[in-house]
């Protein structure tokens, strides 16, 4: 008698959870098309040209020494900035868990995708819970789309 209850609840357990997607899954199933067109407009175009003999005498000055290059900037500096700026860092770090995932532990979890990058911008948005447990993130309703996906973009690249 013990082991057709034992059975009966097993089954139910089963047949009640195992239809249920995550909300990362039920993301990912859903009808979604990446445009490249999309993504094309909303990244800013970068050039790079070649810095030759004759282009270095252009940029000589008075003393004739050669002016020194600008660095490179980091391309997700303005997602570092917008996270910092904001109040994430109450909840996260880059390296260790605080009340949310570490940016590391996300990097580690999602891809590195146009795709990724829409799913956390959404995320960020409209807040959550339940990927990374219980406490819910609240949602950051005042942030523009172009922002939040600067700020996965930068979550992202984390990735080690």
């Amino acid at each position: 008698m013990k082991k057709v209850i034992l059975s009966v609840a097993c089954a139910a357990l089963l047949v009640s959870c195992g239809n249920k997607k995550s909300e990362y899954d039920a993301y990912y199933t859903q009808d979604y098309k990446d445009s490249v067109a999309t993504a094309a407009q909303e990244r800013p175009v970068t050039t790079q040209t070649k810095v030759g003999a004759d282009a270095a005498i252009n940029d000589m000055t008075d003393s004739g020494a050669v002016a020194a290059a600008e660095p490179k900037k980091n391309e997700y500096e303005l997602g570092m900035t917008l996270i910092s700026k904001s109040d994430c860092t109450a909840c996260h770090n880059n390296e260790r868990k605080v009340v949310g995932p570490a940016y590391v532990d996300v990097a580690e979890k999602y891809e590195f995708n146009d795709k990724n990058v829409d799913y956390l911008a959404q995320k960020i948005i409209k807040g959550g819970a339940g990927v990374w447990g219980e406490i819910p993130m609240p949602p950051h309703a005042d942030l523009s789309q172009s922002d939040a996906k600067e700020m996965a973009r930068y979550v992202l690249s984390l990735k080690k």
